[in-house]
């Protein structure tokens, strides 16, 4: 996977215990919006980044016809999401 470390749009499932499931992000790349739906949550964790608390979400998803395997990254702090592997 190349770390490409883009902002990106999330629509997300919190659960009553504060649990995140991910279910489509959106990006923009060069002036078209591209959306992608989350297939697969493979793996979840909580990690530190630069000491800011960060919830990983290893996912699978079909895109152009292929199973791709990526890393979203949503920053606790400030409620941002980054499409941080692919």
């Amino acid at each position: 996977m190349k770390v490409v470390a883009k902002p990106i749009e999330v629509v997300a499932w919190f659960n009553e215990k504060g649990g995140i499931r991910p279910l489509k992000f959106r990006i923009r790349e060069q002036e078209e919006f591209s959306v992608i739906k989350v297939d697969r949550m493979v793996h979840t964790h909580l990690e530190k980044f630069v000491g800011n608390p960060m919830q990983v979400f290893d996912c699978q998803s079909t895109i152009d016809g292929e199973v791709k395997t990526y890393q979203l990254k949503y920053e606790l702090g400030t409620n941002q999401w980054i499409l941080f592997k692919i």
